[in-house]
């Protein structure tokens, strides 16, 4: 049988005791519960013997601070001990059923009542007893019955110890609690900064792209609108001076002079090449005006059905300067279907990936071929895979654990931001997809952006 503080008020000596350290013990637990009390003292005396269990009893009435429990029954001393949640427990070295080591043991196993100080009691002034209860985790050990002064300032030194250990664990989980929390408000506002920039950035590429197409567009298409008319004019005047040489006489000094000191024969060979090759920059002018509304995207704000080729290619219109430096591109695209998107935020994932590896191309001093394979195809569960390698130098782990942290960078100051590879981290997962590293030092880099063909509403 368990006996508790309640049981025990059945013995007519212990009514008073404890009824009212019971009472103690119950606005203390209440307390507890909003405010960490150190002086708290609840004492678990566990014993075989019930005339122990009243002697304690009458040894510790006198103290309003400490409130006392006694169980009789060592089979069920764990439980009871959750359930009290005693600042001490005196613990008794002989018990009939149970050994006190063997409990001692046990509490020590238990996550809940491990770090309890328990004061091993004995009848026996034994030094290898000692040396046997402070072996298997006792913190104190007294004769029974001590003295009541010693008895109870050993109480409050263990109950004192156990509630500031106790009080330093939870200041310590809150501690952790709350650099937690900081981190993650770091990261969220981290992330805010990277967005908003990511915005801002958008933003202003939309303007200047609007108003170099706007600018550069008109004049270009004036040009080239008139190269036929011009083309016509030219042959006809052509034409003319070929009539009049054959119509007219030539052994006019003047005329003759004139038609050497000009070289006619060659403008007549040259001027049409000279047409043609300014036809042709007017259409690669076109063009880059074209791929840089497809790279921004400025008709399309909203998600839409697009071809991902495209994209990467006026990526590369628009890089085309800087693979001029010796890098050769290899395109293996596969048949891809069109790909539900932010268009112009995706074209910026590829617009970072690629420049990333044309710096690392262009850092390495091996006069080795320079090269940058796109990779396309189809992957699983309606999903495509975008794979851009370079054989660069690579990459060390250190720094693929870091390379999408805002802000994290190893080039130079004013050479990077450390913002480009986190931005589109941000918005591959915005689309549902993946975006991993492989690299090692000295065996290139390579990025793998996987996407859903269909985005997500």
């Amino acid at each position: 049988m368990i006996s508790t503080g309640q049981d025990i008020m059945q013995a007519p000596p212990l009514t008073n005791t404890f009824s009212r350290l019971s009472q103690n013990s119950s606005n203390q637990n209440k307390s507890s519960n909003i405010h960490l009390n150190t002086d708290l003292v609840t004492v678990l005396l566990i014993d075989d013997q019930l005339i122990i269990g009243e002697a304690v009893c009458r040894l510790l009435s006198k103290e309003p601070d400490i409130s006392f429990y006694y169980i009789d029954d060592p089979a069920q001393a764990i439980q009871k001990a959750i359930a009290i949640a005693p600042t001490v427990i005196l613990l008794d070295m002989v018990m009939p059923d149970i050994d006190g080591l063997m409990l001692l043991r046990w509490f020590r196993s238990h996550p809940a009542t491990c770090d309890i100080p328990i004061v091993m009691l004995s009848s026996k002034e034994e030094p290898q007893l000692k040396a046997d209860a402070f072996a298997a985790g006792a913190n104190d050990y007294l004769i029974k019955l001590p003295d009541v002064v010693e008895l109870i300032a050993r109480i409050r030194y263990h109950s004192k110890a156990y509630n500031n250990l106790k009080a330093l664990s939870a200041a310590k989980a809150t501690a952790q609690l709350q650099a937690k929390q900081l981190e993650n408000t770091l990261k969220q506002l981290q992330t805010t900064q990277v967005q908003l920039i990511q915005t801002e950035k958008m933003s202003s590429l939309g303007r200047m792209v609007a108003g170099l197409a706007h600018e550069i567009n008109n004049p270009v298409n004036f040009i080239h609108g008139n190269f036929a008319h011009l083309h016509n004019y030219m042959h006809s005047l052509l034409d003319l001076i070929e009539i009049y040489q054959q119509e007219c006489n030539q052994n006019n000094p003047k005329i003759k002079d004139f038609i050497e000191e000009i070289n006619l024969e060659f403008i007549t060979d040259d001027l049409p090449k000279i047409l043609s090759s300014m036809k042709m920059g007017t259409e690669r002018i076109r063009d880059i005006v074209v791929s840089l509304r497809n790279f921004s995207r400025l008709d399309q704000a909203a998600k839409k059905a697009v071809d991902i080729h495209e994209g990467i290619d006026s990526t590369l219109v628009i890089l085309n300067n800087r693979l001029k430096q010796g890098i050769e591109i290899i395109k293996k695209y596969g048949e891809l279907p069109l790909v539900e998107c932010y268009p112009a935020q995706l074209n910026q994932v590829f617009m970072n990936i690629l420049s990333n590896a044309i710096d690392a191309l262009l850092e390495q001093t091996e006069s080795m071929p320079k090269q940058i394979v796109i990779h396309t195809e189809i992957a699983d569960n309606q999903k495509i895979k975008v794979i851009i390698q370079d054989n660069g130098p690579g990459i060390s782990e250190e720094i693929q654990n870091k390379i999408f942290d805002p802000f994290f960078t190893t080039k130079p100051v004013n050479q990077g931001t450390g913002l480009g590879l986190a931005i589109s981290y941000q918005i591959v997962e915005k689309h549902h997809g993946t975006i991993q590293v492989k690299s090692a030092p000295g065996k290139g880099t390579e990025f793998i952006v996987e996407l859903p063909t269909n985005l997500p509403s």
